[in-house]
């Protein structure tokens, strides 16, 4: 049986992470992407996300520069999604030493950069990000850090985007992000039972039970969380264990 996934995602911004570390007192330096990231491969996270916040031609540097470091010391995959506009910045990222580069804006905007992308370094590469808020009884596509509406509908997107070549799917709900209530356990599994590819849940996540539902209510193959870890309420590691004791395969 394939184990479930434990991913700790990280907002970097200007070569810094910038979710409120203050409480997590096992980290010298919480700032400091590269000593979380170490922290969070000893915890035994299965994978990394750095989402750069700064997306921008002058932040570009940073974030390679960080991934390049991150790579020599961390082995688990990372991920760097954030102001990734076309091949040449897929391109930079991985030749830095991400192993996936997620799209979000620049996919739904552009869709043809899915196949593009995937058509040059392959599927597994290309993690399609999905914002997603429910409005007049379904879950609409939003853009540009959930600013603006995409007149799209995400369980539709979703198919779309695995039948364009995107490897996986990183599904976040903006209604329950931020709000420590745990994942919209609706909207997964309505995604999860129309594509076949990899889906990563995202946006609620406060307990190592909400990461639990996720895979067995809605079949979610991943778990994203942040503040959870962040502020130390968790390690990864209890979480790992809470989880295995519901019954869900992850490697400890």
């Amino acid at each position: 049986m394939l184990t479930k996934r434990v991913i700790p995602c990280m907002d970097v911004r200007d070569g810094k992470v910038v979710k409120n570390l203050r409480y997590f007192t096992a980290l010298p330096d919480a700032g400091d992407p590269v000593t979380l990231a170490r922290a969070y491969n000893e915890q035994g996270a299965d994978e990394l996300i750095y989402l750069d916040i700064t997306a921008s031609v002058e932040g570009r540097g940073l974030i390679l520069e960080l991934v390049s470091r991150t790579a020599d010391e961390v082995f688990i995959p990372l991920t760097v999604a954030g102001g990734i506009r076309n091949v040449g910045d897929m391109q930079s990222v991985l030749h830095a030493g991400a192993d996936k580069t997620g799209i979000n804006t620049s996919a739904a905007t552009n869709p043809g950069l899915i196949t593009e992308g995937a058509e040059r370094f392959g599927s597994q590469c290309i993690v399609v990000a999905i914002d997603a808020k429910r409005e007049d009884g379904d879950w609409w596509v939003y853009t540009h850090g959930g600013r603006k509406p995409a007149s799209r509908r995400a369980v539709e997107w979703a198919r779309e985007a695995q039948e364009r070549g995107a490897g996986e799917l990183l599904v976040t709900s903006m209604d329950r992000d931020g709000t420590g209530e745990g994942y919209d356990l609706e909207l997964l599994d309505r995604i999860c039972a129309t594509v076949s590819v990899p889906v990563i849940a995202s946006g609620g996540a406060a307990t190592p039970d909400h990461l639990a539902d996720a895979v067995e209510q809605a079949g979610a193959d991943a778990v994203l969380a942040a503040s959870m870890f962040h502020y130390g309420h968790f390690t990864v590691g209890e979480a790992k264990r809470s989880m295995r004791e519901r019954g869900v395969p992850v490697r400890l």
